[in-house]
C-alpha cells in the first residue's frame, strides 16, 4: 500500500515527536533536557561538544544521522520557547523534501525558525550561542547573577 499525502504525518506534528525523541536522547547522555530555559545550556554544551564549526565531532553523537539530529535539537529548542513563552508552530507541508519550512508564531505576531537557529549554531559554533538566542526571545536560561553587596565592616 503506498502513502498517501494525507497519510503522511503532518510536519507540525512532528516537531512534537522529534522534540521528545531528542530530550530523551539528551537525557540519557547525561544532559539537562526538560523544555525548561535552563536546560538550553545543556543543549549549547552538547552543541561544543559535538560540533565544530560546521562539523560533527568524530564519534561523537553527531557523527551519525546529523540531518535528523539536527531537526530534533531545532524542535526541542523550538518547544521550549513554545512551553516558556507562548504561540503555535505553523509548516508548509507542501515545500521539496530538504526545505522545510517549521516555524513557531510567538503571541506578539512574530515568527522565529528554531530548527534554522540550530542549523547556524551548527555551523558557526558558539558565534551563534542558543544561549543569547533565548534571552533575546525573554528567555531565561541562565541564573540571574547575584548582586553583590559589601557587608558592614564590625568591629
Amino acid at each position: 500500500m503506498t502513502a498517501t499525502t494525507a497519510d503522511a504525518p503532518r510536519l507540525a506534528d512532528e516537531v512534537h515527536t522529534s522534540a521528545v525523541w531528542i530530550a530523551r536522547a539528551l537525557e540519557s547522555s547525561g544532559y539537562r533536557a526538560d523544555f525548561t530555559p535552563m536546560s538550553l545550556r545543556d543543549v549549547e554544551r552538547f552543541m561544543a561538544e559535538h560540533s565544530d564549526h560546521g562539523i560533527a565531532v568524530e564519534g561523537g553523537l553527531l557523527a551519525t544521522g546529523l540531518a535528523p539530529r539536527l531537526f530534533a535539537l531545532g524542535a526541542y529548542l523550538g518547544e521550549t520557547v513554545r512551553r516558556s513563552a507562548g504561540g503555535s508552530w505553523e509548516a508548509d507541508d507542501d515545500a521539496p523534501p530538504g526545505e522545510a519550512d517549521i516555524r513557531l508564531r510567538l503571541p506578539d505576531g512574530s515568527v522565529i525558525r528554531p530548527v534554522q537557529r540550530i542549523l547556524k549554531r551548527f555551523q558557526h559554533g558558539y558565534e551563534d550561542s542558543l544561549i543569547g538566542y533565548a534571552m533575546g526571545l525573554g528567555l531565561q536560561p541562565a541564573r540571574p547573577r547575584a548582586r553583590w553587596r559589601r557587608r558592614a565592616r564590625t568591629r
